[in-house]
């Protein structure tokens, strides 16, 4: 079996909303179902990664499936050269501070914040 274009799609109670939030990390959308008026499916990129966002309540009626539509099930990890800038920048325009910056490893600073359904996003960059 061979697999290719992996990518992680997180559920959305608000779509226009997540996908708001993540074209201001600098994702660009990429593909929307429908192509016209309001989405129940976006994939955006940003630097060669995909990211998929699904409306919970097209993924329930369209696929049967029952997703948890707020909480910590997946992690967004951005890379960056400036945690520390990168967070206040976020946490300034309304994200919440999970974690400030912090060393790990003495290699990685890395701060938490999350999405606007409750994903967390990680913030690292090398030291």
């Amino acid at each position: 079996m061979l697999f290719h274009s992996p990518q992680v799609i997180l559920f959305s109670q608000d779509l226009p909303r997540a996908a708001a939030f993540y074209a201001r990390l600098g994702f660009t959308e990429t593909f929307r179902v429908p192509t016209e008026g309001e989405p129940i499916h976006l994939d955006l990129a940003l630097d060669g990664y995909k990211l998929g966002i699904a409306s919970v309540a097209s993924t329930r009626d369209d696929h049967g499936l029952d997703p948890v539509p707020e909480g910590q099930r997946a992690a967004v990890i951005l890379w960056t050269d400036d945690t520390t800038a990168a967070f206040a920048e976020l946490t300034a325009s309304g994200a919440p501070a999970l974690a400030s910056p912090h060393k790990w490893l003495d290699r990685l600073l890395i701060a938490w914040t999350a999405d606007p359904d409750g994903n967390p996003i990680q913030i690292v960059q090398h030291l």
